[in-house]
């Protein structure tokens, strides 16, 4: 629809303010990254064919975010984490999806080096899903 044809026109625009927004934490309640990772889930949806190639970017904008999210010390209710760690997964499922399993591959290599249960659980998620 026109929704996708927008989102496609302005991707790169799009992806350098939600790489922006991922990157920061923005106060206890996360309103701005929990929005914005609901943006990621509908402009991946809307524009499949196109996101194979940022998939390096956004796989790791999408980790860093969850590693953050995970270690950060702040004041960050537990519910609000967990939202976070959520919508982060769900996107990379989607990522995945549209890449033919890519992300599955490329997430095998953090799962072994990883430690952090908390983020290897998101990682087992998208590997789980079919």
């Amino acid at each position: 629809g026109r929704l996708g044809i927008l989102i496609v026109r302005h991707l790169k625009r799009l992806e350098r303010v939600i790489l922006g927004y991922l990157e920061v934490c923005d106060g206890p309640e996360e309103e701005a990254r929990l929005g914005i990772l609901e943006t990621l889930q509908c402009i991946i949806e809307h524009a499949w064919p196109r996101m194979p190639c940022r998939l390096p970017v956004l796989l790791k904008a999408l980790l860093k975010m969850i590693w953050d999210v995970h270690t950060d010390q702040g004041s960050t209710p537990e519910p609000v984490k967990a939202a976070l760690l959520q919508g982060a997964t769900e996107c990379l499922i989607l990522l995945d999806r549209c890449s033919e399993g890519q992300v599955k591959v490329l997430l095998e290599v953090v799962y072994s080096s990883c430690e952090e249960n908390r983020v290897r659980e998101c990682i087992r998620k998208v590997q789980e899903n079919t």
